[in-house]
């Protein structure tokens, strides 16, 4: 009974969350001319009086940034009722059908064609009075609804009021407008039941595990199910059922975070945001790289004995949880086009709706694994484990190897270099922690060379990893560009380098990074120009041989005012030196009198 607290514990936590948002679902409307902002994207309404083709009715002025845009089919919005709609009401007056501009096409995340409306752009309502004659004022109030979205994220569905006054004596006057496209009716768009969604839901995390990000993790846990065959029963079934709890803790945690967002900030999760975090993908394409390792048997992760004997049963529903919410996690890289669907339907819906369908993904991500293990005894008619299930979980280690390259290769260009070289000192280090001791090595000595991995992974990581965030507004190497500044007797540094040279970007970090360089360099008026030399071929590669005489890089060359020769800096251990050689400089304010 003990071991089953932890997972009825996290099952009542669960439940307890949905149980609170039940009651959150609605959208409070607000009188607000703002109908959505997200970061630096933003869009309003305004509705005045105006004449369209000598009819009058009310123009709706929506003002916004070009990438946030509204939906114009209901064919292409990612729900029923979600395309721009604008309705109008009022005692007395009747309106006619809403007149739209024409649209343009986007390209979404999914790379599909949709009609948008962005930027700004005029929507129509024709009217007519009720009876003549008309009041001279009367009171409108016009409803818009629908669903913003930008390139990086949608918004909450919104639904908004907005009223005015107009004066119909005057509708003569009224400023007469243009649009570029006829009436067309928005068609009821195909409306998908709750019944047929969810079970879209539940699909969709059934396919996650044979993604190729999760199938190398399905070997190790079918592997152990084959092993917990042999015990009880109920304690097979309760280690299945703990891993399938990992699954869906991730699930559950993604669905807190959803209902943080909209309830917090009025925005949703989407599904590949994080993915446009770089320390995101660094974080996962290294974990691919150390799971790849174990994969291959470079390391094992052993539980130290004292703490197997005193605990074995919780060490067991623990890892097994811990292995479950890897899994989860593991299918994110490869799950773009399937979660991005699922996760665009539920956030259209309400809050309520959409926590059920995100928990569902989580379900039917498990629900192999609850049908595997509630059948222990089938599992001793499936081949035995043995050499072949060793090569086959190598194998699979591969293709974690290719995920984890593909990751990096979606990363900034100036940051592949430096996640490339840290995966290569990772799995040094790791091959260090699990190859260089045995269980027969001394504690003393097994301490030492893991302590000698360790620091070696921190500082690697230390060094490579964070981005390095130029102080120097470096220019492109142009010959005429030098010579011109040469001739107006200003101070010029050009710093050859080379991507493929480890000692430049050694110098980059320790000299060019540093404040008191930058900001001299800054004071005193000099010029810097950046030499790459990285291809044969390339201007600075050919001058830096032919008119510098210089055999290689790193290398930078300083001219001062009034003389012919420059300074040549070389090698690593340069700082102090330059920053002697920048110090004996004019201020550029003096330069000027040369």
């Amino acid at each position: 009974m003990g071991d089953r607290l932890p997972a009825i514990r996290c099952i009542a936590l669960i439940l307890a969350v949905i149980s609170c948002i039940w009651t959150a679902d609605a959208k409070t409307p607000t009188n607000t001319l703002e109908l959505a902002k997200h970061l630096e994207e933003s869009s309003s309404v305004r509705i005045e009086p105006a004449r369209l083709d000598a009819k009058p009715g009310i123009a709706l002025v929506f003002e916004g940034t070009d990438d946030l845009h509204y939906y114009a089919k209901p064919e292409t919005a990612p729900a029923p009722d979600l395309e721009l709609q604008a309705k109008a009401q009022s005692e007395a007056f009747d309106f006619e059908q809403a007149v739209f501009p024409k649209w343009h096409s986007f390209k979404d995340a999914l790379g599909n064609k949709i009609e948008v409306f962005s930027g700004n752009f005029v929507v129509f309502i024709p009217m007519a009075p009720t009876k003549t004659p008309a009041p001279d004022r009367a009171d409108i109030e016009i409803t818009v609804s629908g669903i913003a979205c930008t390139s990086l994220a949608c918004l909450n569905p919104f639904k908004e009021k907005i009223t005015t006054t107009i004066d119909w004596a005057d509708n003569a006057s009224w400023k007469t407008i243009t649009l570029e496209s006829e009436a067309v009716p928005h068609t009821a768009a195909k409306s998908y039941s709750i019944w047929f969604a969810l079970p879209l839901a539940f699909l969709a995390g059934l396919i996650l595990n044979i993604m190729p990000c999760v199938l190398p993790v399905i070997p190790l846990k079918v592997l152990s199910i084959f092993e917990q065959a042999k015990e009880s029963r109920a304690r097979c079934i309760a280690l299945g059922l703990s891993f399938c709890l990992g699954i869906i803790l991730f699930f559950a945690g993604i669905a807190i975070l959803n209902i943080i967002l909209r309830l917090g900030y009025g925005t949703v999760f989407q599904w590949g945001d994080h993915f446009r975090n770089p320390a995101f993908i660094i974080a996962m394409s290294l974990l691919l790289v150390a799971l790849a390792l174990f994969m291959f048997g470079v390391f094992t992760i052993l539980v130290p004995s004292a703490i197997a004997a005193r605990d074995g049963a919780r060490k067991g529903h623990a890892g097994s949880i811990a292995m479950g919410f890897l899994a989860a996690v593991l299918s994110t890289p490869c799950s773009f086009a399937i979660l991005t669907t699922a996760f665009g339907w539920a956030q259209t819906q309400g809050l309520f709706l959409s926590t059920i369908a995100i928990m569902l993904i989580g379900v039917g991500m498990a629900s192999p694994y609850i049908i595997l293990t509630s059948m222990p005894g089938a599992l001793k008619h499936m081949p035995r484990a043995g050499r072949w299930a060793e090569l086959f979980k190598q194998s699979l280690g591969f293709i974690l190897l290719l995920v984890a390259v593909w990751l990096m290769l979606v990363l900034p260009a100036h940051r592949i270099a430096g996640t490339a070289y840290y995966a290569t000192i990772l799995a040094f280090c790791l091959w260090m922690w699990g190859g260089w001791v045995t269980l027969m090595t001394p504690k003393r000595r097994k301490l030492i060379i893991r302590s000698i991995a360790l620091t070696i992974a921190i500082a690697a990581g230390a060094w490579l990893l964070p981005e390095s965030v130029s102080l120097i507004d470096w220019r492109e190497y142009d010959k005429a560009q030098i010579r011109q500044a040469r001739d107006a007797n200003e101070p010029v540094l050009i710093e050859f380098m080379a991507d493929w040279c480890m000692t430049c970007k050694a110098v980059e970090k320790t000299v060019y990074s540093r404040k008191s360089i930058a900001d001299l360099m800054e004071h005193k008026g000099v010029i810097p120009i950046r030499g790459d030399t990285t291809l044969a071929d390339s201007h600075a590669a050919i001058d830096l041989k032919a008119i510098y005489n210089e055999p290689g890089v790193p290398v930078s060359i300083l001219f001062l005012p009034g003389l012919s020769e420059p300074m040549r800096f070389h090698g690593l251990l340069i700082g102090k030196d330059l920053e002697k050689a920048l110090k004996d400089l004019p201020d550029a304010q003096a330069q000027s009198s040369y």
